[in-house]
């Protein structure tokens, strides 16, 4: 027997700020303790399971063809740090990776071993198992993975929920065996001073904001660690780590607008850290030591007013570390090229940065006098993405890359500074008949309402049919985060079937440089919105689709922009894909005991306080705006223990969205029932959860 499709009750609730009152009837889907809410998702679960039954052949043949394009027992490259190569494995058959070390041969064995995976190398260690940890545990998550200068002992932390909270433990790398101590509920990420006995950790608040940095001594007990930093307010995350010198540990304080930097010298850790510069609202710097002339320096990028202009797309100054704010500019501001960081070597710097929509790296050697000729790092590709790898040695002579593109399989080189060769150590093994030329990617742009030209990558096969193909058109937009060029295993069955892959690189993201991220949050994050309306129209009325073979895609805040499309223009779309979207945005942010909440006001602005604000996220919030018409197939996908996005935004929408809208295009909702905001866990699990969002995707737009 067929099931019909569930129907929440209505609880009517009332909501009332700035004189509008707005009658939530399915805030009561947030208790999820509440049998009858849990009732509600398995019965949503089970109907998303029937309606898509048909389509397990096709999964099925999907998960089978990335498993079979996927060398399942592999490596990565080694990188060297102290007297040992450090790498990971992975194993046919297990869900998780290995974390493995072998002995450098001498001191300037700067040359990674021969990779050849399944086969151990001389000398090698197995530092710790994720499929050992993982045993027994539905879902699993490796937090802080941490070793001393010294290479002797390991911090790592686990999730094993799906919330984020993270228990800390400690190996001896020397005799193999587990220390006494464990520190539980804490964020991820551990930091060793240099004396290699004393590590600082954080914790989060009832928000699950990182709020406070603690010391901790190893051989003593919890209750002993030291709160050596805390952050009252809660607009501002917390974080630790040290410089690539490791002669400072640094603590960094940030808000979306707004951050500031404490240091302390990692040889007495049980000193004070002291401000680097004190926090200025709206301005943001990062700082990272440096040698120049025999000095200690900090290289300092930051947006603060230069010459009277606002530096939105940052300046980079040095200034020594004994008198932060005695600035020499190195690297003027610039509106087409977005500054995103530079590291220190003993010998050079990295800069990496933002041009024409793309990710670019640059080597700036270190002379006697100070700077030598600076040099970019070129790639013969229409659309790449470029980045530092795993640099942890100060002295190193080469500089780790990874390189990739839409076509191209994962690359990873080491840049020798003195001479100029790249020398590629890996390119990701993509097995079958693959063939990177039989794909192209290209460049296109579409117009905005306001005149303004988004950018559009476009990744098809080579000699698929001309005229209006099935495409799938992925968005986010928030943040400031940037959808860069990267290779996929699993987008081959959709390429190979004929889908259009396409990336909207709509404002709000970080694609442009910091303007295109300014002018898409706040009071103007609707050009989020009505950019990604203006790219699927320019894609129609150029032929290369057809609004009934086009879905949409976008996850998180990126759910939002599917959510709001949704509501905007539902003609245009045959489907909707929706991953952990933050649909019911209004009733969050106005709730400072959510957690993330009160941060986010800076993305979103403040509707708990300004009107403005709240009038604005109420017209665009995608909940509130459901209305009595046809939509497009929607497939909404959550996890119940997501701290992020809480599973009740999309449960609440696909509720009214089932109550109120009209036609007979599928609505499903399907929660994890063990998972976190990032989804299941374990490679296997997320294939096949890829498989299942892309035959839902083929069969949307008739490609199956």
């Amino acid at each position: 027997m067929s099931l019909i499709p569930p129907v929440a009750k209505k609880v009517p609730a009332e909501r009332t700020h700035h004189g509008h009152t707005f009658v939530d009837d399915y805030e009561w889907l947030r208790d999820k303790d509440n049998a009858e809410v849990v009732a509600y998702l398995e019965a949503e679960n089970a109907y998303t399971d029937e309606q898509t039954a048909a389509l397990e052949p096709l999964r099925e043949k999907i998960f089978q063809e990335i498993k079979s394009r996927t060398q399942e027992t592999d490596m990565s490259v080694p990188t060297r740090m102290g007297k040992w190569w450090y790498y990971s494995r992975s194993v046919e058959g297990k869900s998780y990776t290995v974390q493995c070390r072998c002995p450098i041969a001498g001191e300037d064995d700067w040359t990674p071993p021969n990779l050849t995976p399944g086969v151990e190398l001389a000398g090698e260690q197995i530092l710790m198992d994720g499929n050992v940890e993982a045993e027994g545990h539905e879902f699993f998550s490796l937090g802080a993975f941490s070793i001393s200068e010294d290479g002797t002992l390991l911090a790592y932390s686990v999730d094993i929920v799906g919330d984020e909270r993270y228990t800390l433990r400690f190996k001896n790398l020397e005799t193999g065996e587990m220390l006494a101590d464990e520190i539980p509920d804490t964020a991820p990420g551990a930091t060793w001073a240099i004396d290699h006995s004393h590590v600082f950790y954080m914790t989060v608040d009832d928000s699950w904001r990182p709020d406070t940095v603690w010391r901790h001594k190893l051989g003593t007990p919890q209750s002993q660690d030291v709160s050596v930093f805390h952050e009252p307010d809660e607009r501002y995350w917390v974080s630790v780590g040290s410089t690539r010198s490791e002669k400072y540990l640094m603590i960094w304080v940030g808000s979306k607008v707004t951050s500031e930097g404490w240091m302390l010298e990692s040889a007495n850790p049980e000193g004070d850290f002291r401000v680097i510069i004190p926090r200025r609202e709206g301005v943001e710097y990062g700082a990272e030591h440096a040698v120049i002339g025999g000095e200690d320096r900090f290289l300092i990028l930051h947006n603060d007013v230069v010459d009277g202009v606002k530096a939105e797309n940052f300046v980079l100054v040095e200034a020594p570390v004994s008198d932060p704010t005695n600035m020499t500019t190195l690297i003027e501001h610039s509106a087409d090229v977005r500054l995103e960081e530079a590291e220190a070597f003993a010998g050079h710097l990295v800069l990496s940065y933002r041009r024409e929509a793309l990710t670019r790296v640059a080597v700036w050697p270190l002379t006697d006098d100070g700077y030598g000729e600076r040099h970019e790092i070129d790639f013969d590709e229409e659309l790449f993405s470029i980045g530092m790898g795993s640099n942890p040695e100060w002295a190193q002579p080469t500089i780790r890359l990874g390189f990739t593109s839409f076509i191209t399989p994962g690359q990873v080189y080491d840049y020798y500074v003195a001479s100029g060769e790249l020398a590629l150590r890996k390119s990701q093994p993509v097995l079958g008949d693959f063939d990177a030329s039989n794909y192209e990617q290209r460049r296109d742009w579409a117009v905005a309402d306001d005149g303004t030209r988004i950018p559009l990558s476009i990744v098809r096969r080579v000699g698929a049919p001309e005229g209006p193909a099935p495409l799938l058109l992925y968005g986010y937009g928030s943040y400031e985060a940037s959808i860069d060029p990267s290779f996929s295993v699993a987008r081959l069955s959709l390429l190979d079937r004929g889908v259009v892959f396409v990336v909207a690189h709509v404002r709000g993201g970080g694609e442009m440089g910091r303007h295109w991220y300014e002018n898409g949050k706040t009071l103007t994050k609707k050009n989020t919105f009505t950019d990604f309306v203006s790219c699927a129209k320019h894609l129609i009325d150029t032929g290369v689709t057809a609004a009934d073979r086009m879905v949409a895609d976008g996850g998180s805040a990126g759910g939002l922009l599917m959510g709001a499309v949704a509501n905007l223009a539902p003609e245009l779309f045959a489907g909707i894909l929706a991953n952990v979207p933050f649909v019911d945005p209004l009733t969050s942010i106005l709730d400072p005991s959510l957690p993330l909440t009160v941060i986010e006001w800076d993305e979103w602005g403040d509707p708990l306080h300004n009107k403005d604000v709240y009038d604005y996220m109420r017209s665009y919030s995608p909940y509130e705006n459901v209305e009595a018409k046809d939509y497009p197939a929607i497939l909404a996908i959550t996890s119940i223990n997501d701290t992020r996005v809480l599973y009740v935004e999309p449960a609440k929408w696909v509720a009214k969205l089932r109550a109120t809208k009209t036609g007979d295009a599928p609505l499903l909702l399907k929660t994890e029932m063990s998972a976190g905001h990032g989804g299941v866990s374990g490679r296997y699990e997320k294939w096949k959860e890829v498989a299942f969002e892309f035959a839902w995707v083929l069969d949307t737009v008739g490609a199956n």
